[in-house]
């Protein structure tokens, strides 16, 4: 992503704060995995949104004042010794091309320079009275472990019982919710890259395979066009182990007549594709396969043919569900739309963006630039079958567009993939 991006993003933000307000932004920080080792560090979402800085223990701070706005960007030293070991360290002026803010500090200044201007009456930076402090505090729930972002809050009521703290994560929810131009972009990549991935499973698809196989064959097409590889851990099963919806273990086995589930994204530029296709291990659908496949594939296609700017956002859901119940109550399947808790165990439809289930503001009404996505599974435990065929729907000016419809996405299609040998 260019700097007008990040700047951009940054100025929406700027504009929907109050006068007079602080803002303060962490990048995060490693978690520890086990004695020495540490998990992949993975920059806070929002922190990149706004910098597109993915370097730990980073900070943004911006002043507001009646309407000028002053920004810093605060990053770990130069560190010779430390860098040996875990890896160079941005500079200051490869910073600023990526940000666009220009004023680049050491992390160790953070606090002096956020005090000088919280504690009234000694202003280094720039003389306002700042009231309002914003930061982002989101949870997804309550047992969370702290983030910088808590920590700093605790600070400021100790220290600054004055400030008056306010959302970001409110502003920065709606400003994520529109996609621009240079994303929708990023997507057609993500999408390209992870039908390659797609395709090298089908392309190696066969029985007795194992699920960490299928896994391989995907990460390596992912690896050809770079290190973000997946958006988010891959989801692959088959036979039973399809009705565990969020599965990671991959080490079941696909026995002739299995069906292969795959949820899986590519990312680029941060951005992260969420694709479902389920197949049959050896190349060749069973009818009651086809008979459930045919269903899920009736209900997203009509889904992408209704979704337009101005439905309701909770009609979406709402729509998937009832219009795919018709259809397995025709198929047979289903004795009435009653029973379709048993075949449908979750919702249809989810924004995407740097999260795979992205963090925005979810609106009342569908408007042109939303992306989420048409995610219809169907689990029949009693037929041992269990899949999902899941798209990616960006929301144009009178209707709507299959970002993932280069994925084949039909019987017919899935098996002209699969070596015909295998049959």
């Amino acid at each position: 992503m260019d700097s007008r991006f990040f700047r951009g993003n940054r100025q929406k933000l700027y504009d929907g704060m109050k006068p007079h307000s602080l803002l303060v932004i962490f990048s995060g920080e490693e978690v520890r995995k086990t004695n020495d080792e540490f998990y992949p560090f993975f920059a806070d979402r929002n922190f990149v949104y706004l910098t597109g800085i993915e370097q730990k223990e980073s900070v943004l701070f911006a002043m507001k004042g009646d309407h000028e706005v002053h920004e810093c960007l605060y990053l770990l030293p130069p560190d010779p010794m430390k860098e040996r070991w875990t890896g160079r360290r941005l500079k200051a002026i490869e910073a600023e091309e990526i940000s666009g803010i220009a004023d680049v500090r050491v992390t160790e200044h953070f606090a002096n320079d956020f005090h000088a201007v919280a504690a009234g009456g000694h202003y280094s930076i720039v003389p306002q009275n700042y009231e309002s402090v914003y930061l982002d505090l989101f949870r997804v729930d309550l047992s969370d472990r702290d983030r910088p972002a808590h920590r700093f809050l605790r600070q400021i009521q100790e220290n600054y019982p004055y400030l008056v703290m306010e959302n970001a994560t409110r502003i920065l929810r709606q400003l994520r919710l529109l996609k621009q131009p240079c994303e929708i972009e990023a997507y057609r990549k993500a999408e390209q890259i992870t039908k390659d991935g797609i395709l090298a499973m089908l392309h190696a698809s066969h029985p007795g395979m194992y699920e960490y196989q299928y896994k391989a064959e995907f990460d390596h097409a992912l690896a050809q066009y770079g290190p973000e590889g997946p958006g988010f851990p891959s989801i692959i099963s088959a036979g039973r182990n399809n009705f565990c919806i969020h599965y990671y273990r991959y080490t079941g086995k696909a026995e002739d007549g299995d069906i292969v589930l795959n949820d899986v994204g590519a990312q680029w530029e941060g951005h992260i594709a969420d694709v479902s296709r389920g197949w049959p291990c050896n190349g060749r659908y069973t009818q009651r396969q086809k008979v459930l496949f045919d269903c899920m594939l009736q209900t997203s296609n009509h889904m992408f043919q209704i979704v337009k700017p101005g439905m309701r956002m909770n009609d979406v859901d709402r729509t998937i569900r009832a219009y795919n119940a018709e259809l397995l109550v025709d198929a047979g399947v289903m004795k009435d739309v009653s029973e379709i808790g048993t075949y449908m165990w979750h919702g249809g439809a989810h924004h995407i963006g740097y999260d795979v289930h992205d963090l925005v503001e979810r609106p009342e009404f569908i408007a042109p630039n939303m992306m989420f996505c048409i995610d219809i599974g169907i689990y029949h435990e009693e037929w041992g079958i269990g899949f999902r065929l899941e798209d990616n729907l960006l929301v144009t000016e009178d209707g709507c567009e299959n970002m993932s419809s280069i994925i084949p996405r039909t019987t017919e299609e899935i098996e002209d993939e699969i070596p015909h040998f295998i049959r």
